[in-house]
């Protein structure tokens, strides 16, 4: 038996982050340590043909898991559209019952379960997440609060006494996206080059400042550029900076009225602007790693769900 088979045998299950463009698979050991890892572009929007099942068994087969490895899933693959949907917990959604209410798919590949999501079931403020659930799960946070999670669409959450409160999304990237790609603006953006800090936080101030008159900036940054009066190279860096600072600034009235401390569940470039813009605001931040937090949720998910399991691993 080699060294890697040895290592494969002492798997405790397999941790898996679905999302809608995306898939990341962790084997772990009875510890949370990583044994193998596998990723793909196979997201909930490019499997439903091809089969859940099958796309999981071969990433599963790739890094060579032991047969009837165990398997935790959080994110679009229980989603309504997805596998199976494992239906929201409606807040305030404690955060150590989430493994309580998985889901068990039927499948040959054995014990698959897939967590829920959260829902705020609220007509003047309906709301979802799947996935950014566990990442908060993650954190291990003790008393009251406030979380941000960056991305397509961003996520605001309270968490007081252990479970999610109130939260709200903000559909930031996407609209940065769209107004990148299929607007008018998509003449003056500057090819993806990530622009200076200066720009982008003064972006930033003015959108806290003047929140009202958004869309009225938004297309000052093709006007400018059209009468000579700005640069039309920093027009992605401007455009990420207003809709950054709404961003802050709505969650900031509708979420954070009277904190300032903020945990920020990110990484990389966007972490980094996030960090800029959140300082700017006047947040005292704390960053968390987004997949380190994932995988450490689903871990602590998986010992609660299967506790022979993790003593067989040992």
């Amino acid at each position: 038996m080699t060294s890697d088979e040895s290592v494969r045998r002492n798997a405790f299950c397999a941790a898996v982050d679905w999302g809608t463009t995306s898939f990341r698979l962790w084997l772990l050991d009875a510890g949370g340590a990583v044994i193998a890892q596998s990723r793909g572009t196979e997201g909930m929007e490019r499997v439903r043909e091809r089969g859940f099942e099958t796309t999981l068994a071969e990433h599963l087969d790739k890094i060579g898991a032991p047969a009837g490895t165990p398997v935790i899933i959080c994110g679009m693959a229980g989603a309504r559209q997805g596998w199976m949907e494992a239906p929201y917990r409606p807040v305030p959604a404690p955060l150590d019952e989430l493994a309580a209410h998985a889901v068990r798919v039927e499948t040959s590949l054995g014990d698959v379960r897939i967590l829920p999501g959260v829902a705020q079931i609220d007509a003047d403020a309906p709301d979802v997440m799947r996935g950014e659930e566990t990442q908060i799960a993650g954190l291990g946070v003790q008393g009251d609060t406030l979380v941000c999670l960056p991305g397509t669409h961003s996520k605001w959450v309270r968490i007081e006494e252990g479970a999610i409160a109130d939260f709200a999304t903000f559909m930031t990237g996407e609209i940065f996206d769209l107004l990148s790609r299929h607007s008018i603006l998509r003449h003056v953006m500057d090819a993806g080059e990530e622009g200076d800090e200066t720009t982008f936080l003064a972006a930033v101030r003015e959108a806290l400042a003047e929140p009202d008159v958004l869309t009225t900036k938004l297309f000052a940054l093709r006007a400018g550029p059209l009468l000579s009066l700005a640069d039309p190279a920093a027009g992605a860096t401007r455009l990420s900076g207003l809709l950054i600072g709404a961003e802050i600034g709505a969650a900031r009235r509708r979420l954070a009225a009277e904190s300032r401390k903020l945990l920020l569940v990110s990484s990389g470039r966007l972490g980094a602007l996030y960090r800029s813009a959140l300082a700017e605001a006047g947040f005292d931040v704390d960053t968390v790693d987004a997949e380190e937090t994932t995988r450490t949720a689903l871990h602590a998910m998986a010992r609660r769900l299967w506790p022979s399991a993790e003593e067989n691993a040992r």
